[in-house]
């Protein structure tokens, strides 16, 4: 009796989307059954020449074994018969990407002797085609993510690129809407739903010609592409918030990336940290868009299941940064069941026989070198357990029983397939691939400036109110401080003691509360995060950034400013006025944004947030000592502290505005006797606390306001040289020439 479906697991794999040949490879006259009578014998021939086709015929329930040991015997074969199987697929070039490589080498300085430079990968050759995936596959340090970032253009400024990368056989550039990248981490707004996460990235990638609601069409296809509609409404989630699974939040990543519809997709290590079953979910889901969309996929991965290896159409095996096999993938399960299934069919039967070829090869390229995958062993666990050297062990070879060193090795495995017919045939298919010129890649339209201005202030005003850490926390904290301060300085009164209390207050107010405004910094490191993904992938500039971040917490730091500073203000009994209240909570205001404009440029220089929230404190404690409170402006030391400290610090302003609006209009008992009975507030501000008087507290305000626009700027700047100098831009040149 058949089993039920229901039975079944539900990650159990089907039968792979990867497998079936894409209809255009295929023309009618080989869809025919005449053509396939004509033509399978000869070519099973030239593939298995140790078997004809009528003998063949007797042999079709043969098992798995019967032809590796055929393959096996006939391993030592003449090359020429080897190389006379090439399989050629014509290059569809129309809307596709064909990428190529050929002696690509990356090197970086080294740090021993002067001059000389290590090799992260060398001589690697190799091809990525429409509508297939390309696994990169080995041990850790093998140069899997530095051939992954050299063919995506992301090498970083110390390294040395050589050799010859081709798109549709040319030399152009890799630009928005052509490519994209995504990461090995998840960087994404955890505050968000998974509609909200790709709604949002719709409107800042799609062009403006798109209407509204052609852009939610396209995320909410996207989203049921990636097989999250169930889980559409649901927070992302984080350490704080309970959310989505690891499995789908990869999914989100690559919805993110996917919208634009790329040509060429690049993954990074895709089921890091995932279970069989979520790892099998994303890449069968990525097989699937690849087909769809002939899209060309690059993935590199560490040590994936049989499933998901079952899925590969072609497998970059790297050991060391050299090539340890590069070809099909193996995926004799199905071909097995298929063989099963459509027997009757000479078209499958043709296929059958090509794919029993390519099926076995990697396992027999091992097999054949003397280490043969053991019996009911994941093929990709034996792969990476052969040549990781990291663990360095004697390995069995072969059924003698000789031991061999994991480097002989990795050697052995390294000259075999530089001198097997398969890696002439590559290099063939490299240098057909490149004589091809196909499509220019031209760069795809976005989202204008002020659109994506717009969605970035909404995005971000969204993370802010619902993430408790960016501004509600500190709320709590500026209130819990302000009553504090109101109840120790509580009616403060109008006697010459006021004089001290209302200025040791206010100095208070000036440091200390934007002081805290470091709190948020962990909160901003994270959106820096997104906005380095998102950046690197071209989504949106930097200054629509910085607009965004601007608008989107000029609410809330009116919030914060505006009602723990009443309950300071009126508790202690400051300057009445509803004039001089206003001025209160504006300079407060400027001040914390002053302070977020500081932070943001730590961030941009200062990535880790621990260490930024060390070095914003540093910076901040120098300039609270030179604002003119603890040590009076004349008393500064020359030249340093007093030029140009006293001028840079913005707590000069900010006390200075306090201390006029507090201070100017107010007459104060006089403590000297024989003298005037009281004492004016211009009187104190210019005798006690050594204030210049040239000029109103307006322009104390306008300065701040000034470093505000200043420091934002900086940062701006700060990021674009970054990405000049660590050529981490997007768009970028190929090499030109094979030399160094």
């Amino acid at each position: 009796m058949s089993s039920s479906p229901s039975n079944i697991p539900r990650w159990t794999p089907t039968a792979s989307p990867s497998r079936s040949p894409p209809p255009p490879l295929l023309s009618q006259e080989e869809n025919s059954f005449a053509y396939h009578d004509q033509v399978e014998d000869e070519t099973f021939e030239s593939t298995f020449p140790f078997m004809n086709s009528t003998s063949h015929q007797h042999q079709q329930s043969a098992n798995k074994d019967t032809v590796v040991n055929s393959l096996r015997v006939n391993g030592h074969q003449s090359e020429e018969k080897k190389s006379s199987f090439v399989i050629e697929m014509e290059p569809i070039f129309e809307g596709s990407v064909v990428l190529t490589w050929e002696d690509l080498c990356v090197r970086v300085p080294s740090s021993g002797s002067k001059g000389n430079d290590k090799a992260i990968i060398e001589g690697l050759n190799g091809y990525a085609q429409p509508g297939e995936v390309l696994a990169i596959m080995g041990p850790s340090g093998c140069g899997k993510s530095t051939l992954l970032d050299a063919l995506a253009g992301r090498l970083s400024s110390n390294t040395r690129q050589s050799g010859q990368i081709h798109v549709n056989g040319r030399q152009q550039r890799l630009s928005f809407g052509t490519s994209a990248y995504v990461t090995q981490d998840d960087t994404l707004t955890t505050t968000l739903t998974v509609k909200e996460a790709v709604y949002y990235s719709a409107l800042l990638q799609l062009p403006d010609s798109m209407t509204t609601s052609e852009k939610k069409e396209r995320a909410e296809t996207t989203i049921k592409e990636m097989g999250l509609h169930e889980a559409r409404n649901t927070r992302i989630g984080g350490w704080n918030i309970k959310g989505l699974s690891g499995g789908q939040k990869r999914r989100v990543s690559i919805c993110i990336e996917i919208l634009t519809r790329p040509k060429l997709l690049f993954l990074d290590e895709p089921t890091s940290g995932l279970d069989s079953a979520a790892s099998y979910h994303v890449m069968n889901r990525i097989v699937k868009l690849s087909r769809q969309y002939r899209m060309t996929v690059i993935a590199s991965i560490h040590q994936p299941s049989s499933e998901v290896f079952d899925l590969f159409h072609n497998l970059c095996l790297l050991s060391s940064g050299r090539t340890i096999y590069f070809g099909p993938a193996s995926a004799a399960n199905e071909v097995i069941n298929q063989f099963k299934t459509h027997l009757i069919y000479p078209q499958v039967l043709l296929l059958i026989r090509l794919f029993l070829y390519v099926a076995f090869f990697t396992e027999q390229f091992f097999a054949l070198n003397g280490f043969p995958c053991p019996t009911m062993r994941n093929p990709s666990d034996h792969y990476l357990r052969t040549i990781n050297k990291d663990f360095d062990q004697d390995i069995e070879q072969g059924s003698g029983g000789k031991a061999t060193t994991t480097e002989e090795a990795i050697t052995t495995l390294v000259e075999s397939y530089r001198s097997s017919p398969i890696f002439q045939q590559v290099k063939q298919r490299v240098s057909s691939l490149c004589k091809r010129e196909g499509s220019i890649l031209e760069k795809g339209s976005q989202a204008s400036f002020l659109t994506q201005s717009v969605v970035l202030t909404r995005r971000s005003f969204v993370n802010m109110y619902r993430d408790l850490g960016y501004y509600w926390l500190r709320l709590g904290v500026y209130i819990a401080l302000c009553l504090c301060v109101g109840t120790i300085f509580f009616n403060v009164g109008s006697s010459f003691g006021s004089i001290q209390a209302r200025g040791a207050m206010l100095m208070f107010v000036a440091a200390f509360l934007t002081f805290m405004a470091i709190g948020g910094f962990p909160s901003f490191v994270e959106d820096m995060k997104i906005f380095g993904r998102e950046r690197l992938n071209g989504h949106y500039g930097v200054a629509a950034f910085v607009v965004g971040n601007t608008l989107s917490s000029i609410p809330y730091l009116l919030m914060i400013s505006l009602i723990p500073g009443a309950l300071a203000y009126y508790l202690v009994g400051l300057h009445k006025g509803y004039d001089h209240f206003l001025f209160f909570v504006l300079l407060l205001f400027v001040c914390m944004m002053l302070v977020e404009s500081l932070m943001m440029i730590v961030a941009s220089i200062v990535p880790d947030f621990l260490m930024g929230i060390i070095t914003g404190a540093g910076i901040q404690g120098v300039m609270m000592l030179n604002g003119g409170f603890f040590r009076l402006p004349n008393d500064l030391p020359n030249p340093f502290w007093k030029y140009p400290m006293y001028y840079i610090a913005f707590h000069r302003y900010a006390n200075e505005g306090f201390y006029k609006n507090e201070f100017q209009g107010l007459q104060f008992p006089s403590n000297q006797t024989g003298g005037s009975t009281t004492i004016s507030g211009d009187e104190i501000l210019k005798s006690i606390w050594q204030m210049p008087m040239g000029y109103s507290k307006w322009v104390d305000l306008a300065v701040l306001f000034g470093m505000v626009i200043l420091y934002r700027l900086m940062f701006f700047s700060i990021i674009k040289l970054s990405e000049k100098m660590k050529s981490v831009v997007r768009q970028r040149n190929v090499p030109k020439s094979s030399t160094s």
